[in-house]
């Protein structure tokens, strides 16, 4: 009996001994987790400042070869021309606003009406249904939809528009606007089931229609989140690369002609990237120049995105 008592007594204590060890490991490890996560921070951080000083070093060498005044005034973009090229960028600007205005004529309806079904008419079952299919747009990659807006929305445009050409703004515009749907539809759709049950039941109560509910009560109670979704979405169509540079063409016009072809800043850097330029060149400095711009673009689109959810939050 004596020697059974000491060996619980043992194995109890070494119980003991190995929970305060795997305590001890627990510990050390919360303390490593926070460096860890902390070196990641910092490494996200250097990366963007990186880009950023890349660009303005490569953007500054740019402005000593041309005025910046013809880079934001001038209104031919010529870089390839056998005398002295052109630097103004307004018609790729152009070239980019119209691409990304037609693209959110498309995605807003579309992308607010599925929002709305999948937040108030849907029910659980189709939605789970729904939503991943619809968000599986957004996985395409860019390239595939870059040769479907050339093969086969420009053909079907020009069969509408004869006057179309081959390389346009509008089929692009289109095909972006479809890419970026999910992104309306999917952020839009968060914020609008974030909307308390109790306004819907209060309205429904004092015989609100389904329709009257969703266009009364919870688009104007997450118009911060829907406007914002917008933005972004934008955003992500300004920035877009392949698509324009597929189907968009690279004739950099300052028009509001969606029918001829046109080039974005994005196509531009493709081009340039492509092997068009030698290294040490003017042209070869001018992408970063137009990369640059193009961020400053999507900064502020990102900043207004952050400004309109923070200034029209609603908390409940």
């Amino acid at each position: 009996m004596a020697i059974q008592e000491t060996s619980k007594h043992v194995s109890i204590k070494e119980l003991i001994e190995k929970k305060k060890q795997s305590k001890n490991k627990y510990i050390r490890s919360e303390k490593i987790v926070p460096f860890i996560l902390l070196l990641t921070a910092i490494i996200s951080v250097l990366t963007t400042i990186g880009i950023v000083a890349t660009l303005l070093a490569e953007t500054f060498t740019f402005f000593t070869h041309v005025s910046i005044t013809e880079f934001f005034t001038s209104q031919k973009w010529y870089p390839f021309s056998e005398t002295q090229g052109s630097f103004g960028i307004l018609p790729l600007i152009s070239g980019t606003l119209k691409v990304a205005l037609i693209a959110a004529i498309v995605a807003v309806p579309i992308g607010l009406a599925s929002a709305v079904f999948l937040s108030e008419y849907a029910s659980d079952r189709t939605r789970r249904i729904v939503k991943p299919i619809l968000e599986v747009l957004a996985g395409i990659p860019t390239i595939v939809y870059g040769f479907f807006a050339l093969t086969f929305v420009t053909p079907i445009l020009r069969d509408i528009i004869p006057a179309l050409e081959i390389f346009n703004a509008l089929s692009p515009g289109i095909v972006i606007g479809i890419m970026i749907t999910p992104m309306i539809a999917s952020l839009s759709e968060d914020a609008m089931s974030s909307v308390p049950k109790a306004m819907r039941e209060g309205a429904y109560a004092l015989g609100a229609t389904k329709l009257e509910v969703a266009m009364k009560i919870v688009i104007p109670a997450a118009i911060s989140g829907i406007i914002a979704s917008i933005v972004l979405a934008v955003s992500r169509a300004i920035g877009e690369t392949m698509i324009v540079a597929v189907a968009g063409g690279s004739t950099p016009n300052l028009s509001w002609d969606v029918t001829s072809s046109i080039q974005t800043m994005t196509a531009y850097i493709v081009q340039v990237s492509q092997g068009d330029a030698g290294y040490g060149t003017t042209i070869y400095y001018s992408i970063y120049a137009v990369g640059f711009t193009l961020f400053i673009f999507t900064l502020l689109m990102n900043l207004l995105a952050q400004f309109i959810s923070k200034r029209f939050r609603e908390e409940y």
